[in-house]
C-alpha cells in the first residue's frame, strides 16, 4: 500500500484478527473506507454494490448503472472478511466457499480486482 497510514491501519486490523480480537472500530472503519476507495479507483462504475456493514457501501465495476431499489449485483461481507480480501490474506474463492462473503448478480465476482495494490 502506498499510503503509510492505511498500511498501519491494515496491519493493526490484521494483527487483531490473527489474535481473534476485534480492532478499534475507528481504525477498522478507516481501513474499510480507504480500501473501498481503492476498489472504486481500480474498478470504476456503478454496476456492483459492495457493502461492508456497518461501515460503508460503494458502487463499482463498469456496466449497467444501479439507480434505485435493489442493485442487480451485490457483494456483502463483514469488515474482517473485506480487509482480508483487500490485503490478500483471504482469497475470493475461500471467502465465498466459507459463506463469509455473499455475492450475487452479474459482475459480482471481484476476484480480478483483489487483492488491492
Amino acid at each position: 500500500m502506498a499510503d503509510p497510514a492505511l498500511a498501519q491501519q491494515l496491519e493493526t486490523c490484521l494483527t487483531a484478527y490473527s489474535m481473534d480480537r476485534t480492532p478499534d472500530s475507528q481504525i477498522e472503519r478507516a481501513a474499510v473506507k480507504a480500501t473501498l476507495g481503492l476498489l472504486t479507483a481500480s474498478a470504476p462504475g456503478k454496476s456492483v454494490e459492495v457493502r461492508v456493514p456497518p461501515y460503508a457501501a460503494v458502487q463499482a465495476v463498469e456496466g449497467v448503472k444501479h439507480r434505485r431499489g435493489t442493485p442487480a449485483a451485490v457483494v456483502e461481507c463483514d469488515a474482517r472478511t473485506w480487509l482480508q480480501l483487500a490485503t490478500g490474506a483471504l482469497t475470493w474463492a475461500d471467502a465465498v466457499a466459507s459463506g463469509k462473503l455473499r455475492a450475487s448478480g452479474e459482475r459480482s465476482d471481484l476476484s480480478a480486482y483483489l487483492p488491492l495494490a
